[in-house]
């Protein structure tokens, strides 16, 4: 799900190559293989959005885009980055709490619930934890509630968050290490850290994702490493080489054999751990954001920068599915994830919409007009963030979708109908990973703000 979950939230990821040329590279670009540095969507090339909810632009302290210098400097000439010199304060409330000074009386905004004052709101219409606040779509009725569980504080931008598959245990990638915490206590038990790299500069650790058993967790890193460790022991099981760019998004196959990976170097592949080597390598035309693998472990989705979703038979590599076109997003795809029936997918993108798609078991691999291969058909569009969508997934039991954003809201979707049912303000930065956990009722959000959290969701039990 999304990295959500088959899951795989980037990160940081450049814009596509048009957006680079229209842009210009950065000053101190370097040589890349095949794609140039470019910026990401957390960074200060890219317009900032309007003030919402009485809080404007978010400081820019999310994670360095791929090709940078290792040196002390912050992400794309930047000054020094909050990782590099203190952790920002956090006091008891959130600025995004902060309240227009003359808000207009309540009006249908339909899912934009960012739009909305929850001053002006009933208070079984909105719930406010201190340094966080939720709103309920005040045009469907509330079904949902949401709390916070845990917050775990780390001393830098948290990259990627992941839940074990029995539930226990939720993993963050961040710099230079992945973490493991505890759900039932937020406690953290287990730091995986590489001292074998060059200690100058950052290693952000992009993706991280467990083995089906709970025995493994693989990382993948700006060093272009895939590190698949031995969390009891705390040592490096394997180690894949082969890509040419950062990995941005991995995910473990249901059987615990095989793990996918996508690179900026165009490439999503397959490695077996069993035999230590790569099977699969499948090249598109631009960098590859995120892949997740279908339930059954036949099929691997990639989103791209190309803004296109690709899905491949693992199989055989053969290309099933390219979701895009006129029915397609707008802008660079960030984050895929399947639904538990293994048909259904989900996509999230710069153009700020989520998207659901059908897989056609009986059209696969089929050809369209001109050649297009399609495989599967548009359901919905899901549209009420402000800023770039970053992270998708669904929740075990297919009910809802979750979205994290720019706008460092997260929102739950009603897959049958498209409406919102909230929206969640947890995080001072953007919300770059969301996750649901296997066994329900929790999930878990990382962002820029350098910190994971844990929420818990279920029946509104109000009245």
């Amino acid at each position: 799900m999304a990295n959500p979950p088959g899951q795989g939230n980037p990160g940081l990821v450049p814009p596509s190559q048009d957006q680079q040329q229209q842009q210009g590279p950065p000053p101190h670009q370097i040589p890349q293989p095949q794609q140039g540095l470019q910026s990401g969507p957390y960074q200060g090339n890219y317009p900032q959005p309007p003030v919402v909810n009485g809080y404007g632009s978010q400081a820019q302290i999310a994670s360095p885009g791929p090709g940078k210098p290792r040196s002390n400097r912050g992400p794309l000439g930047h000054t020094s980055t909050p990782q590099q010199s203190q952790p920002m304060s956090y006091p008891g409330a959130s600025p995004q709490m902060g309240r227009p000074s003359s808000p207009p009386p309540f009006h249908n905004v339909g899912n934009m619930l960012a739009d909305l004052d929850p001053d002006q709101m009933r208070s079984d219409q909105k719930r406010d934890g201190g340094d966080w606040f939720a709103i309920f779509n005040p045009n469907v009725r509330r079904v949902l509630d949401v709390d916070l569980r845990h917050n775990l504080l780390h001393e830098s931008v948290v990259c990627c968050v992941r839940f074990s598959r029995d539930g226990r245990y939720v993993a963050t990638g961040c710099n230079r290490s992945a973490q493991i915490f505890e759900v039932s206590t937020g406690n953290q038990v287990t730091k995986l850290q590489d001292d074998s790299v060059d200690k100058d500069g950052d290693l952000y650790i992009r993706s991280v994702c467990f083995s089906p058993d709970g025995l493994y967790l693989a990382t993948g890193a700006e060093d272009k490493q895939i590190r698949v460790w031995d969390i009891q022991s705390r040592t490096i099981k394997t180690t894949f080489a082969g890509h040419e760019q950062d990995i941005y998004s991995l995910d473990f196959a249901s059987n615990g054999r095989h793990i996918a990976s996508g690179s900026g170097d165009h490439s999503v592949r397959v490695w077996d751990i069993e035999y230590n080597r790569e099977i699969l390598n499948l090249m598109i035309e631009d960098g590859v954001t995120t892949v997740a693998i279908s339930p059954s472990g036949d099929y691997v989705a990639a989103g791209s920068l190309d803004k296109s979703v690709r899905v491949w038979d693992v199989r055989n590599g053969t290309l099933i599915a390219r979701l895009d076109g006129i029915d397609g997003h707008k802008d660079s795809v960030y984050s895929v994830a399947f639904g538990p029936d293994g048909e259904t997918l989900v996509s999230g993108s710069l153009d700020k919409t989520i998207k659901m798609w059908q897989l056609s078991p009986d059209n696969r691999g089929g050809m369209m007009g001109g050649g297009m291969i399609r495989g599967g058909r548009l359901v919905r569009t899901f549209e009420g963030h402000k800023d770039f969508v970053l992270s998708v997934a669904l929740t075990p039991d297919g009910e809802w979708v979750l979205s994290g954003s720019k706008d460092r809201g997260v929102q739950f979707w009603n897959p049958r109908t498209g409406d919102t049912q909230l929206m969640l303000q947890g995080h001072k930065n953007s919300v770059i990973s969301v996750a649901p956990s296997p066994v329900g009722e929790l999930f878990a959000t990382g962002s820029g703000d350098m910190r994971a959290r844990i929420w818990k969701y279920g029946p509104y039990r109000g009245t």
